[in-house]
């Protein structure tokens, strides 16, 4: 059997069978079977691997060289990836530049303490140890910190030796400042007085006004010794607040530390220290103001009546001292500090009212203020409308009157106080002739103009006494000349007086009488009637110039004086409808506000006062070349406060020198109204502004009728009324508006209809209608000569010349536009042919682009179909390659397993061999001629051919 089985394995291993699996389920004799199995299966398996892998990368070499754009697309996106992955490592990185080290922001010799690497405790644990410090917050980029260095610098060396002062760092983004306070502006100063603060002072970055705000911290409170010192207390524009506490008996009073604090906290919400604190400690002195017990606190006010803290009510804290003061306090006057950017400051104060600003130079550490005090004075009289006894006597301490030494301070009847001398019960008069083109002119050629003096009549000008006013005079000459119609129903042979008003402000106190006088009397005046004014080509309108001031009469009036009541300035706030706010702005700080209010820019002395009043949209000034005094000040606000005020509105226009006269429109300002519009020939006006969107469109059409009127007849002008004040009579309340002013009759201005469009030949007839002399009133012409007559055909004959050559000027024109449209027809066609082309090209593109587009769709689709290709080819690689490792694997295995088998097999042949060669030895002996080694076994005699050709068959195998 066992032959069987060595012939079965033989054969298999000759025959090359792989059933691998059959040998090895039999018994010894299936042995050979699995080695030769073992040895050969493996590599055969391997190579159909191999070759599947071989083939797969040739087909994809082959598909890559036929549709190279697949391949490019593949090497594309790779790309792609890499840049996108490397960029996303990029910004990964930490890129940002370390700030370089922060530096000395204050000199080295300064005695200012920089501590320019924001060690915000050191700056703590310094300020401890000093009574008062000063921290000065900054960022050395800012430029507010840069400029308040130096104004630092200037008031630590008036200091230094008593206030410690500490400059900070709060930007360096490693230091303890940046990380502990969050600022939003710089810089900052707070001020610490041991250990009560901050205080935080707002106000302005001037070493004056820092140094006042320190001291006020470093002595919050004013020790008043005298009765001297306490009138000077009481007397100031300023609230204040007197405690009384009586030190003999004990060095620090009950309530004297938290009447202490209460300054303080006034100085912390109130960065201008307004309300002022002050200590009596004599009892003397206390009883003047009523204070009795010690730990009283007193607040006086100049008009209501001052009070005393009520200790019973609430509690005596330094805090509830400090709001009972902010919540009592009277403000006789405020100061006003525009912090220079956008701020509703002065809007909300212009809202409560009529405004007085007066700009003084102020240095608020000197000891005196002489403009200050009268000012001061001003504003006591001006206020105390009861005449109180107590504001009487500090107005004696300000006028620095003697006085009893002792004098309690209470409410006693009122003294009348006397006033200043009036201006003389007779009226100021002027002598006007009357131009030729005065409506009033045809029956009364000279008038006398007089400015009457009533109950509310005007103060007299500081510095000196006149007679009259020219000012005033001016007012009235130019309301009497736009008025004169009130004299149309006064006209008569004898002289006759009147009384005329204005609809737009009354002008009662103003009295014109006029009368005919002969040529001879006159010497100025025709005696012919005077012709129509009509504009023409041969003939000018020329009246005098406004610079030619009338002359003053030094002789008594036609008319006998008037009687007037004279009433003095105290009170005169209750006694008006005007009352005026009364603000102070330092001119060394705010001088530019001053400017815009009309101060002039190179004033020597920088004093300057103003009255604004929003509700009227009018604003006054005082006379700059009048000094700033109590005299002047109190004439200028009585003058404000009369009924019917003589002061003339302040009117702000453009520099006029910027606009060039040689244009066909001519550019009117507040200085050049007068000459341009009221003292030349006819003038279109046009009021525009630059905000209004329709004005510019209506240019063209001003510019082609500037072009057709004769220039030395006609005027077409036009001013922007959001940059030029007129006054309220040439004033519009819509924009655009068209005034005409004809010649010789600028009283009987004419507005443009509303309801018609702005047009030329709309314009054009507008003006031949109201140049027309039948136009005129009938009741202002006079009866027609036959001088006359003639004298106006010749005159319309002429215009009638003119308008002939403008129409044919006209006509040329419209044939010229109409060549001019023929081209721009022809111009336009071919335009149009060309757009046609272009759509018709653009129509190409687009359907160019939509195949091209197609295609691009197509060719990603193959690629994503080639790419799924790959991916699959390259996920069945992978799976050979795996089984091919694992038939790799299983083969070492079988080898194994076939060399143990062997050695088995072979072990077990040989002891079979041995038992019967035993057993033939014993039978057959051996043959005599063989020769025996000795030790040497004789070889078996029954070794078969099988045995030797399986050996043979596993030498082979092996």
């Amino acid at each position: 059997m066992s032959e069987c089985g060595g012939r079965g394995g033989g054969g298999g291993s000759s025959s090359g069978s792989g059933s691998s699996d059959d040998a090895e389920d039999e018994g010894g004799g299936g042995g050979g079977g699995p080695a030769g199995s073992g040895g050969v299966s493996p590599a055969l398996a391997a190579a159909p691997c191999a070759g599947r892998l071989r083939r797969g990368l040739r087909g994809a070499s082959l598909m890559a060289r036929r549709r190279p754009e697949l391949l490019c697309g593949a090497v594309a996106l790779g790309c792609v990836l890499l840049l996108a992955l490397k960029g996303a490592c990029s910004r990964a990185k930490d890129v940002t530049v370390p700030a370089k080290p922060p530096v000395s922001f204050f000199s080295s010799r300064s005695p200012v303490l920089d501590l320019f690497q924001g060690q915000l405790d050191y700056a703590d644990r310094v300020r401890r140890d000093s009574e008062v410090a000063l921290l000065f917050f900054y960022a050395p980029w800012c430029g507010q910190s840069i400029a308040a260095r130096a104004e630092i610098e200037q008031a630590a060396s008036q200091l230094s030796d008593q206030v410690l002062f500490v400059a900070i760092n709060c930007w360096w983004n490693q230091g303890k400042c940046r990380k502990q306070k969050h600022f939003f502006y710089f810089p900052v100063i707070y001020l610490y007085h041991r250990s009560f603060g901050p205080i935080e002072y707002k106000g302005p970055m001037s070493a004056v006004y820092i140094e006042k705000f320190v001291r006020r911290v470093m002595k919050p409170l004013l020790y008043i010794p005298s009765q001297s010192e306490l009138l000077d207390f009481l007397s100031n524009y300023e609230p204040g607040v007197l405690g009384y506490f009586e030190f003999s008996g004990s060095p620090q009073p009950p309530g004297y530390l938290t009447f202490f604090t209460s300054a303080l906290h006034s100085l912390r919400k109130d960065y201008l220290g307004t309300v002022r604190f002050g200590v009596i400690t004599n009892k003397h002195l206390a009883k003047l103001v009523s204070l009795v017990h010690s730990g009283s606190v007193y607040l006086h006010r100049h008009f209501n009546t001052s009070l005393v803290f009520p200790r019973e009510l609430i509690n005596y804290t330094a805090e509830n001292i400090h709001k009972w003061a902010l919540e009592n306090r009277e403000t006789l006057l405020r100061w006003l500090w525009p912090h220079g950017g956008k701020s509703l400051l002065l809007n909300n104060e212009l809202k409560k009212g009529p405004a007085l600003f007066l700009f003084i130079p102020f240095n608020p550490l000197a000891q005196s203020h002489p403009l200050l005090d009268e000012i001061t004075e001003v504003a006591l009289e001006y206020n105390n409308c009861q005449g109180d006894q107590v504001v009487e006597r500090l107005l004696q301490h300000l006028r620095r009157v003697d006085a009893p030494v002792v004098t309690p301070l209470a409410p006693e009847p009122p003294t009348q106080l006397p006033d200043a001398p009036l201006i003389a019960a007779s009226p100021c008069c002027n002598t006007v002739v009357l131009p030729q083109w005065h409506s009033v002119s045809r029956t009364h050629h000279v008038c006398e103009l007089c400015v009457n003096q009533t109950a509310v009549g005007l103060r007299p000008s500081a510095g000196s006494m006149p007679q009259c006013s020219f000012l005033e005079m001016a007012a009235a000459l130019d309301s009497f000349y736009l008025k004169e119609q009130a004299f149309y129903h006064v006209v008569s042979d004898s002289m006759e007086c009147s009384n005329f008003r204005s609809s737009y402000s009354p002008f009662s106190y103003y009295t014109a009488c006029c009368r005919t006088m002969d040529r001879a009397g006159v010497g100025v005046i025709d005696s012919g009637a005077p012709s129509i004014a009509f504009p023409s080509l041969e003939k000018d309108c020329a009246v005098s110039t406004p610079g030619s001031a009338p002359h003053i009469e030094e002789n008594r009036p036609l008319f006998p004086a008037v009687d007037t009541d004279s009433t003095g300035f105290t009170g005169l706030s209750c006694r008006t409808n005007k009352t005026l706010n009364l603000y102070l702005l330092d001119s060394n700080l705010f001088w530019l506000y001053a400017e815009r209010l009309g101060a002039p820019s190179a004033a020597p002395v920088k004093e300057f006062a103003a009255i604004v009043d929003v509700k009227e949209e009018s604003h006054y000034i005082l006379d700059p070349a009048q000094a700033l005094m109590k005299l002047t000040l109190e004439s200028f606000i009585q003058n404000f406060s009369v009924l019917y005020s003589p002061l003339k509105r302040h009117l702000i226009g453009s520099d006029s020198a910027q606009f060039p006269s040689q244009h066909l429109i001519t550019e009117v300002t507040t200085d050049t109204f007068w000459d341009v519009v009221l003292q030349k020939q006819d003038v279109l006006l046009l009021y525009y502004a630059q905000w209004c969107g329709f004005c510019p469109s209506l240019n063209h059409v001003f510019i082609q009728l500037a072009r057709l009127l004769p220039r030395d007849t006609f005027t077409v002008a036009r001013i922007d009324v959001s940059q030029n004040d007129l006054p309220w009579e040439f004033m519009v309340d819509r924009l655009p508006t068209v005034l005409f002013f004809p010649c010789n009759r600028k009283d009987l201005s004419v507005k443009f209809p509303e309801d018609l469009p702005i047009t030329l030949p709309n314009l054009l007839r507008f003006l031949l209608h109201h140049s027309d002399p039948a136009s005129v009133p009938q009741h202002l012409a006079g009866p027609p000569t036959k001088e006359c007559l003639q004298s106006e055909a010749v005159l319309q004959q002429g215009h009638i010349s003119h308008l002939e050559r403008e129409i044919r000027k006209l006509r040329a024109e419209i044939s010229a536009l109409q060549r001019a449209q023929v081209q721009v027809e022809a111009r336009l066609s071919s335009a149009r042919r060309d757009e046609h082309r272009r759509l018709r090209q653009q129509q190409t593109l687009e359907q160019q682009h939509s195949l091209l587009q197609l295609h691009s769709e197509q060719l990603q689709a193959s690629y994503e179909q080639k790419t799924q290709e790959l991916e699959q080819v390259a996920h069945k690689l992978q799976e050979l390659a795996d089984a091919s490792e694992n038939l790799l694997t299983e083969n070492a295995w079988l080898k194994v397993l076939v060399a143990t088998m062997e050695r088995k097999l072979q072990g077990k042949v040989g002891a079979e061999n041995t038992s019967p060669r035993e057993e033939a030895r014993a039978d057959h002996p051996p043959p005599s001629g063989a020769p025996l080694l000795p030790g040497s076994a004789p070889p078996p005699a029954n070794v078969s051919s099988p045995l030797v050709s399986e050996r043979s068959n596993d030498n082979r195998t092996d």
